[in-house]
């Protein structure tokens, strides 16, 4: 009774910040942008959270949380026009609806297709929601059991949960998440200060890597890179055919798929660090698994698209879980969203739903609040988002590119954010390109400072119970739930294990020869060695221990990775290599040809300033590659500019600055 008489007028409060008309506009404003970022393939909540998040600065706390609501809650739910009008995952939740969404857009099917993904999705963020709800309630008594070592043992199991689990090598997935773990390290360290990788000679990367081009570099740029390489539009036909109704007719007739489904998705959701790079595959999987009739799956079966997509949206109410409560990143969009509330000024954990429980609520009753939104505008705008997708991608790069590269400035302002974009870009193109998780990758950077901080304190204090008494020192490590947590970490992994096979992934995977994947492993494995040494030679014990262990183990699994490669054929999953085949190995243009234009508008702008080089790069881009007329290349330009212009004029931002403005002074936005 108490925990309700606590939460009811907390939920109270909630309802009226929400339904405030500031509040309802930004949640609004998110959802569209998230809509605009879901209908491009590939980009997901991650890139779109990663672009808004240098103009949280400032902004009132609740409409920033509402901005970033809006946008995650739609992601799920619009990335499925890509995975079904285009056969293209719109975003790592979205992959499992490609095997039966595109059949049936094939078939002239679209919209039953669509209406049936929406209609599941507005559902499963619904049920996210009001599970969210009541498992605040329940989980605030056991927040006060939560000490240093079980906050670490929970960040550890997130840790393994997406090493393991994503990706259909484990043994690559535990490497990639550790590499993020230690190019999360770099910069000078919490504790005693001690700098690792890097010199005071540099000093951009003392305060280390930003969020915000992290996941840019890993996200945005190879999935925009690769669609450019096609040089083609997204669509042929922008039609999306009859069935709307229908669609909603064969979401009721599959109610309780799309429950089960959506519990699928809450709980994979709470599982820390995991999120939507498996969740659309469980839930297809257990929708296989659960029909008898099973010779329409991957040919065009309804049912495959309301399984994983009523279970992706769940998920975000569920990666809320740990998100909120534990202050561990439920997903990669959730480690993105993380970074937001601290630049709002919040840090999430045991505090915020102990003091700030109406804050809480307002998160989660605004992402169903933005889930009822997003539901309707994309069956509202659907035909007109299918025509949109007849648009070359050619033509919307450059727009892309720009985008990107301003948000990236707004990291630190400085030219420093360009070339790290560029390098981490390079890395998430690799990632990709050898099918390395990407989202174990950048999980692990989100959590390697916390993940420090709790070992470093947890072993300060477990060290003086120690030596005050070895009982006492016991009873602190190794709690009820610290061995409860340890033992979900251990099943965690041996089930991740065996059941990593069947994760379908990115499907049949092209293989090449032994060459290529075996210089990126031992570049990785270089990386790692080099990053060991470094922290060895560091004084301070606090700020060597955390690095030396995680690259330790990453070495470990990257000399295992290298035996094996030396043991296995060539045809194995383990050298899956996309430019050797699919659509990276087919496409027309090159990869280095093709990222070199974004190389291009970096150095420009290095040398230029930003909006001076944009308008040598869109002149360049759009006669060069795209083959376009001067009078439409120099519309287009200019309405480029114009657009960037008004955007950093509205928000006060400032633009990348040049080697030219340090010798001329110039008027804005040319500064």
């Amino acid at each position: 009774m108490d925990l309700v008489a606590t939460a009811l007028p907390a939920l109270g409060e909630a309802l009226t910040l929400i339904f405030q008309p500031a509040q309802i506009g930004f949640l609004f404003l998110g959802v569209l942008l998230g809509l605009s970022v879901g209908i491009f393939p590939g980009l997901g909540g991650i890139a779109g959270l990663s672009l808004v998040l240098p103009f949280m600065f400032g902004m009132d706390p609740v409409s920033g949380l509402a901005l970033m609501v809006g946008l995650i809650a739609v992601v799920p739910t619009s990335d499925t026009f890509a995975s079904v009008l285009l056969g293209i995952p719109g975003s790592t939740a979205s992959q499992a609806t490609v095997l039966d969404g595109f059949p049936l857009a094939k078939k002239g099917e679209a919209a039953r297709a669509l209406s049936a993904a929406f209609i599941s999705s507005l559902f499963g963020g619904l049920l996210g929601a009001v599970v969210l709800t009541f498992f605040i309630l329940i989980a605030r008594p056991l927040i006060l059991a939560f000490g240093l070592p079980e906050m670490l043992m929970i960040t550890l199991l997130g840790l393994s949960m997406v090493a393991i689990l994503a990706g259909r090598i484990p043994l690559k997935g535990i490497v990639a998440a550790g590499l993020g773990l230690m190019v999360g390290t770099i910069g000078e360290a919490g504790a005693g200060g001690s700098l690792r990788m890097t010199t005071y000679d540099i000093p951009y990367l003392i305060d280390g890597f930003s969020l915000v081009i992290v996941g840019l570099g890993i996200f945005a740029i190879p999935e925009i890179v690769a669609l450019l390489r096609q040089d083609r539009a997204i669509s042929t036909t922008g039609g999306l055919g009859k069935g709307w109704l229908e669609g909603v007719r064969d979401w009721w007739v599959n109610i309780w798929l799309s429950v089960r489904s959506a519990i699928i998705g809450v709980v994979v959701g709470v599982i820390p660090g995991l999120g939507g790079s498996v969740v659309d595959w469980i839930a297809y999987g257990m929708t296989v698994q659960s029909s008898k009739d099973k010779s329409q799956f991957g040919k065009g079966d309804i049912r495959g698209v309301i399984g994983p997509e009523s279970s992706n949206n769940a998920k975000e109410g569920g990666g809320l879980v740990p998100t909120l409560i534990f202050g561990i990143p439920g997903s990669g969009s959730m480690a993105v969203f993380l970074g937001g509330l601290a630049l709002l000024g919040y840090d999430a954990g045991p505090h915020m739903v102990r003091y700030e429980l109406d804050l809480t609520y307002t998160i989660v009753w605004s992402l169903a609040l933005a889930n009822v939104f997003g539901a309707g505008l994309c069956i509202l705008l659907s035909g007109q988002i299918a025509k949109l997708t007849t648009i070359r991608f050619t033509l919307v790069a450059p727009f892309l590119f720009m985008v990107i590269a301003f948000a990236a400035f707004q990291s630190r302002q400085s030219l420093g954010d360009l070339a790290s974009l560029m390098a981490i870009g390079m890395i998430g193109i690799f990632l990709r390109r050898f099918d390395w998780s990407r989202p174990a990758f950048l999980i692990g950077f989100v959590l390697s400072h916390q993940a420090e901080n709790f070992a470093n304190m947890a072993n300060q204090i477990a060290g003086a119970k120690f030596r005050q008494s070895f009982g006492t020192g016991i009873e602190y490590i190794a709690s009820p739930i610290v061995l409860a947590i340890l033992a979900l970490t251990i099943v965690s992994v041996v089930i991740g294990i065996r059941q990593s096979k069947n994760i379908l992934g990115n499907g049949d995977t092209p293989t090449g020869t032994k060459r290529a994947p075996m210089i990126f492993l031992l570049c990785i494995t270089g990386y790692l060695a080099v990053a060991l040494v470094n922290a060895l030679s560091i004084d301070m014990i606090s700020d060597k221990i955390f690095p030396i262990l995680v690259s330790g183990i990453a070495l470990a699994g990257c000399v295992a990775l290298i035996f094996r490669m030396k043991m296995t054929p060539e045809s194995d999953p383990l050298f899956t290599d996309f430019e050797r085949g699919g659509e990276d190995g087919a496409a027309p243009h090159g990869l280095w040809s093709t990222l070199s234009w974004f190389a291009f508008l970096l150095v420009l702008s290095s040398l230029l300033g930003f909006v001076l080089a944009l308008g040598i790069f869109f002149l360049s881009f759009l006669r060069i590659r795209a083959g376009l007329t001067w009078l439409f290349t120099a519309f287009l330009t200019g309405s480029a500019i114009a657009f960037i212009c008004f955007l950093g004029g509205v928000l006060g931002r400032d633009f990348p600055p040049g080697l030219l403005q340090s010798y001329f002074e110039l008027p804005w936005p040319l500064t």
